[in-house]
């Protein structure tokens, strides 16, 4: 393998942003900078999307119970999340990560890979491209931060990148990563959740060292493949490229209620949201989706799951809508619920000749859709809206509105 002006044979840079959701308010408020913050609903059902690094130091973080999270921290605010400004900022960030790269990676709202190789020369050594990627977000933003890791592999530059937050940057050479990653937990292992985490603990791995120390043979016959992988993440070996056609799997929209329900009628109402909000998603992005997948969770919080595929790749509402209501059709199961959520998948670039096998009720409602899609725009969601949002929300409101992209990466 060839090196680069530096000796390494590839520069890969992880890019995570600080705090994004809290961050974001910040910067658009300035009253609540310095103040202790937890973005997601205000009713105490839910989770945390984001804590503030000035709620942090309670033992607050992300994906808390809010019950539990306002517990241990009385005097956080409460900021109800805004998707769609997170969005348009995260749009703003991927494109300042183009300018620097070619290949970049999203991996969800708020961080992303770019293979820097062969770049040294325009831009100077890996810490120097570090840097001006910090700076260039910095200034893009208005103000917002970046923690990087720079390194040889996606693994390291990955781990790396959280080591020294926030608006941090870890540089690890490649010739160094190994040792460097010794020390770390065992949990640091891209993929080793809590389970597997306390069954590499209870083979008697707690460090990344001894499991890169350990023999492949005695790995693998406990852990399979997965100890394979385990394996050559801790000997700092991940041939794994930056994916810059990286597509989304899926669009989704999912609502945590402050009131569970069980009637249909409700049930169907939220569905439609969620279409909406995950069609024009799906048509500002170009793309459209040949599946549909609805997501019910009870108050039990079992989660209960359909899906299907269309006839046709679509982009409008209203059809994603109804092959959603046949599916809620075949759960058979009463609730009552506390989240409902519908996810488009199957995405595929959407052709403009495609739209001519559309039939005609789909064609009319896509020129209307794209209508409301104009006037959004304009004036902004909510100026114009259905006749049966005017009547209140019969007492249901929302405890959280997760919009999400490529769901088998965590978006959201």
């Amino acid at each position: 393998m060839s090196t680069t002006a530096t000796g390494w044979p590839r520069v890969i840079v992880h890019a995570d942003m600080d705090a994004f959701y809290a961050a974001v308010e910040q910067l658009d408020d300035p009253s609540l900078r310095g103040k202790p913050l937890l973005i997601g609903p205000g009713s105490g059902r839910g989770v945390v999307l984001t804590a503030s690094y000035e709620a942090r130091p309670f033992g607050v973080g992300s994906a808390m119970p809010m019950q539990r999270a306002r517990r241990l921290c009385p005097q956080a605010l409460i900021v109800p999340p805004r998707f769609d400004r997170y969005q348009q900022i995260s749009r703003i960030i991927m494109t300042t990560f183009g300018e620097f790269s070619p290949l970049v990676e999203p991996l969800s709202l708020d961080e992303a890979f770019l293979d820097m190789t062969g770049s040294e020369r325009l831009l100077g050594p890996p810490e120097t491209i570090g840097r001006r990627i910090k700076a260039a977000v910095h200034e893009a933003t208005g103000g917002l931060t970046a923690s990087l890791g720079v390194s040889g592999t996606k693994y390291v530059a990955k781990v790396a990148s959280g080591f020294a937050k926030p608006d941090g940057l870890t540089c690890v050479p490649p010739d160094a990563a190994r040792d460097w990653l010794a020390p770390l937990p065992v949990s640091s292992l891209w993929g080793a959740g809590a389970k597997t985490t306390a069954r590499l603990q209870a083979a008697g791995y707690e460090t990344i060292g001894q499991v890169a120390a350990a023999g492949l043979r005695e790995i693998e016959r406990t852990f399979g493949a997965m100890g394979r992988r385990f394996h050559a993440l801790a000997n700092a070996r991940d041939e794994r490229p930056v994916d810059g056609s990286h597509d989304a799997v899926s669009v989704g929209s999912e609502r945590t209620l402050n009131a569970d329900i069980h009637a249909r009628r409700d049930i169907e109402e939220q569905l439609r949201l969620a279409a909406e909000t995950v069609a024009q998603r799906l048509r500002r992005r170009s793309l459209v989706a040949s599946g549909v997948r609805i997501k019910l969770k009870r108050s039990d919080f079992r989660v209960l799951t359909r899906q299907a595929t269309l006839t046709a790749a679509t982009d409008v509402a209203a059809t994603l809508f109804k092959r959603a209501d046949a599916l809620l059709g075949e759960v058979g199961d009463r609730g009552p619920f506390r989240l409902v959520g519908l996810a488009a998948f199957g995405l595929e670039r959407r052709a403009e000749q495609s739209q001519l096998s559309l039939v005609a009720e789909d064609s009319r409602a896509r020129r209307l859709e794209t209508a409301l899609d104009r006037v959004a725009d304009r004036f902004g969601r909510g100026a114009v809206m259905r006749a049966t949002e005017l009547t209140g929300d019969r007492g249901l409101g929302l405890a959280a509105n997760l919009d999400f992209l490529d769901e088998e990466q965590g978006g959201g």
